[in-house]
């Protein structure tokens, strides 16, 4: 297994925090996975808290004891004053150890680069599919070497494509190359048809033959495979896992996959031998330990039910009626 840079390590730890600074882009990559909500918008979020103040990005990272952060889009460097001044924001509030690394589809150029020198530390180069068989002719190179001179950690990322073999010869120019298996979304399903895709199976949004085509460049020690099974399993999951442990209430339960489990009783103004710091009242409600409500239902008359949700007043996964 290839050596990972401090960002892919933070990333496998669930330490990153996802910083997307704007859904604008100038390309139309047809395997692009952004989301129809966020896809085109100049809408900037943290995590999946949409940012409307410096405070919000301050706030999420608390919530996750963030280790580091990794700014994406769209495209980032169509705003390069707010990529700057949201990750200054981060180093100055927890120092240059917090590690934050930047993907971009173009090549910068010399004063885009020094705007980025201390508040960015890797740059992960995205070039398009349509100049990989031209990548040495192209302007990446150029801003591959200028990065490094700079002293910029510099990384190659790309999906797995038919044509990554073109890029083997990049290999050595930088000092990381990843690869992310091809995956499908609600955005690019209609083009993964059009070119006779279809998923690897029933549980992951891989696309079938995404890894075979990763086999020859894969065969260079130096570049690293990352699955589309191992973002949702491990690095969404570690993510969800250290928001969750922070930000739960007492009688909230942790689950393995990072979600809360809590119990809602629809009361009517009932008395209740709840201790204090095991219950709160919302939304006319009581919640509680789901085990309260589940182990001694007779005291609790009337509707109740546990509640599985993602943490952060994220989205309810399931509702189990007591």
């Amino acid at each position: 297994m290839p050596v990972l840079s401090t960002a892919c390590r933070l990333c496998h730890e669930g330490a990153k925090m996802v910083l997307f600074v704007t859904g604008r882009c100038n390309r139309t990559c047809w395997y692009c996975p952004i989301s129809s909500e966020k896809k085109g918008k100049d809408t900037a979020y943290a995590n999946d808290r949409i940012i409307l103040s410096d405070n919000d990005i301050l706030e999420e990272a608390r919530s996750m004891s963030a280790l580091g952060a990794g700014i994406t889009g769209g495209e980032p460097l169509l705003v390069p004053e707010r990529v700057n001044h949201y990750c200054s924001l981060l180093k100055n509030e927890y120092g240059d150890a917090f590690n934050i690394h930047l993907y971009t589809g173009i090549a910068p150029g010399k004063d885009i680069l020094r705007l980025l020198k201390g508040c960015v530390d890797e740059i992960r180069f995205h070039p398009p599919e349509e100049i990989w068989e031209h990548f040495q002719e192209s302007a990446f190179p150029e801003s591959i070497r200028m990065a490094k001179d700079l002293g910029f950690e510099v990384t190659i990322e790309v999906p797995s494509l038919p044509e990554l073999h073109y890029l083997i010869p990049a290999v050595d120019s930088v000092d990381w190359f990843n690869i992310n298996e091809l995956e499908w979304s609600e955005t690019n399903a209609e083009a993964m048809r059009g070119k006779d895709l279809s998923l690897e199976d029933c549980y992951h949004n891989a696309v079938e033959g995404a890894e075979i085509w990763a086999a020859d460049i894969l065969k260079n020690p130096r570049v690293h495979w990352c699955s589309s099974g191992f973002k949702d399993s491990v690095q969404l999951r570690n993510r969800l896992i250290r928001t969750a442990e922070n930000t739960a209430r007492e009688f909230e339960e942790v689950t393995d996959d990072g979600t809360l489990m809590y119990g809602v009783w629809e009361y009517s103004e009932q008395s209740h031998d709840i201790e204090d710091g095991m219950w709160e009242e919302r939304d006319g409600n009581i919640e509680t330990a789901w085990w309260i409500l589940a182990e001694n239902p007779e005291n609790y008359p009337g509707k109740k039910y546990i509640i599985e949700r993602y943490p952060g007043d994220g989205i309810i996964v399931e509702v189990i009626p007591l």
